[in-house]
């Protein structure tokens, strides 16, 4: 059996964890000494990423990085918590960083900041917020920063087909980047239509699953109860990968896909790519 591809973001950061770190912090002297183990009594999750750094000017530092598909009103606290629980596991200050990969409709305005006041008890963390969608594409290249390449498309000024194809040479230039061609195809279908996407890379539903971005998205639904929020989010991304291959659907075929079992949305999202016409999809939702 073949082994599971890691696209997770303690892979992305290990691809050059230097250049991330310096890239973060703005310390151009800046030095990943170890990757540590972020899993906490309270809190865990594939995304938090722990570094040890250090640098002339600072000394020895935690470098915290929690990676989010979108952000949630639950980050500022969870900032603080992680904050202050690996600062007493290491006994060193932290710097702690969130990165927010897609922009929140509902709610632009992200603070940089945990605050609270209880009965004149006050409690305060600074964190530092970079939004990938405000971050410049050719400052991936430009800096060498390869635990980007997958965004590229998402990006200021990478929706470009030229830019993806140069973040695609990248990938494939280099061996230990190659199983991350299916990201980048991925958020690639966030700006470009489907079938553009199929014609210059590889998309690859198998690996995509197995990702921590992808669970996000089905996490995105409506969390009335495991179930109701997995067929939610499931049921978003067949629907937001058929309006970029076909554009917007008649209400009638919604109605029908929001009909389906969670099965049927796994099902369909692998083979809706092999569809030509809408009349191919008609011809699946009547089969099934």
């Amino acid at each position: 059996m073949s082994k599971p591809a890691d696209i997770g973001g303690k892979r992305l950061i290990s691809l050059s964890p230097n250049n991330w770190a310096q890239w973060l912090t703005q310390l151009p002297q800046v030095r990943v000494t170890q990757m540590l183990d972020s899993d906490l009594q309270w809190v865990s999750r594939e995304n938090d990423i722990l570094l040890k750094v250090a640098s002339p000017e600072t000394g020895d530092f935690l470098l915290l990085n929690e990676l989010q598909l979108r952000y949630t009103s639950k980050l500022p606290r969870r900032m603080r918590a992680y904050s202050g629980l690996v600062e007493e596991k290491y006994e060193l200050p932290v710097y702690p960083v969130l990165v927010n990969i897609l922009p929140h409709v509902a709610n632009p305005q992200i603070p940089n900041c945990y605050q609270s006041n209880f009965q004149g008890i006050r409690a305060y963390q600074d964190y530092k917020v970079i939004n990938l969608w405000e971050v410049e594409a050719e400052i991936v290249f430009e800096q060498n920063l390869r635990s980007l390449l997958p965004f590229v498309p998402i990006l200021k000024g990478g929706g470009e087909k030229t830019v993806v194809r140069e973040a695609l040479r990248e990938l494939r230039a280099d061996e230990d980047l190659n199983e991350l061609e299916p990201l980048l195809s991925f958020f690639a279908s966030f700006v470009l239509k489907l079938p553009v996407v199929q014609q210059i890379m590889r998309w690859d539903m198998a690996v995509l699953r197995e990702s921590p971005w992808y669970q996000q998205i089905l996490q995105e639904g409506i969390q009335e109860g495991r179930q109701e929020g997995r067929q939610e989010g499931e049921l978003q991304l067949v629907l937001r990968l058929l309006n970029c291959r076909f554009g917007a659907l008649d209400e009638s075929l919604q109605q029908q896909i929001r009909r389906l079992s969670v099965e049927q949305l796994e099902t369909l999202a692998e083979e809706l790519l092999e569809f030509s016409t809408v009349q191919d999809l008609e011809t699946w939702l009547e089969q099934n």
